[in-house]
């Protein structure tokens, strides 16, 4: 697969990011959700509840992270495919450019990456910042990064698929938006009946949740990883194909 000219597309991505950082608006609105959360959840029952012996809010960061990364990765994507697509028409230049379809997926989600990643280590700073348990590692990091991989690849999809802005709200509803509530973000999985416990591990978010709060790699941590790499190499084929056969 020839890759070259991704960074274009890449650097178009970063200079609009750049404008949206330079608002004041922005860094707020992006961490709105996730410190609503964190309040809420994390700082109004943290001193109450404990999960497999620790304080609640160094179980609820970490899934705030996964979900934050996951939101943000996807979001970016599938909203700006979308809109360059069908409004702006920039889609297109790309499409008659000469890049293979590879090359525009790589640009898409790269981008996609570094808002999901941005946006999740403000968390990952503000967890810190708070007195608990927790600790940062390179499993952690890792599975951050994979993540926001994921569902950038995800957004791709999304975002040509949708035939117009309000179907990326569609999909975001009928997909995102479960993943960030039954997916281990606010509560153990362990606690579920053992058939609701077996849908809920089929969506993607899921293993994000149970790799990101392991301390070390371990049997459970390798087999949530390899169907995480399964979803990404499965959500990057789809994207790269739909690309590739684009007429519109």
């Amino acid at each position: 697969m020839n890759l070259s000219g991704w960074y274009p597309i890449f650097l178009r991505e970063m200079l609009l990011f750049r404008r949206k950082l330079l608002k004041p608006g922005y860094l707020v609105s992006a961490m709105l959700v996730p410190l609503m959360y964190l309040a809420v959840f994390g700082l109004g029952l943290g001193r109450s509840v404990r999960i497999s012996g620790g304080d609640y809010l160094s179980f609820l960061i970490p899934g705030l992270v996964a979900m934050s990364s996951m939101t943000n990765s996807y979001t970016w994507v599938a909203s700006s495919l979308n809109l360059n697509r069908l409004y702006f028409r920039t889609f297109q230049i790309f499409i008659q450019a000469p890049l293979s379809a590879g090359a525009i997926m790589v640009g898409e989600v790269a981008a996609g990456m570094v808002k999901g990643l941005f946006a999740a280590l403000l968390l990952v700073i503000m967890g810190l910042c708070i007195p608990g348990s927790f600790r940062v590692t390179p499993l952690f990091l890792f599975t951050m990064v994979m993540n926001s991989f994921m569902f950038a690849c995800l957004g791709v999809i999304t975002g040509m698929l949708a035939r117009s802005h309000e179907d990326t709200s569609t999909y975001n509803n009928f997909f995102i938006l479960p993943m960030a509530f039954f997916s281990g973000t606010f509560f153990p999985l362990d606690r579920l009946p053992a058939i609701l416990k077996g849908l809920i591990l089929l969506l993607p978010l899921s293993h994000t949740n149970i790799v990101i709060r392991k301390a070390s790699m371990d049997g459970e941590a390798l087999l949530s990883l390899l169907v995480i790499t399964g979803y990404t190499l499965l959500f990057l084929v789809i994207g790269t194909r739909l690309i590739r056969r684009y007429t519109e």
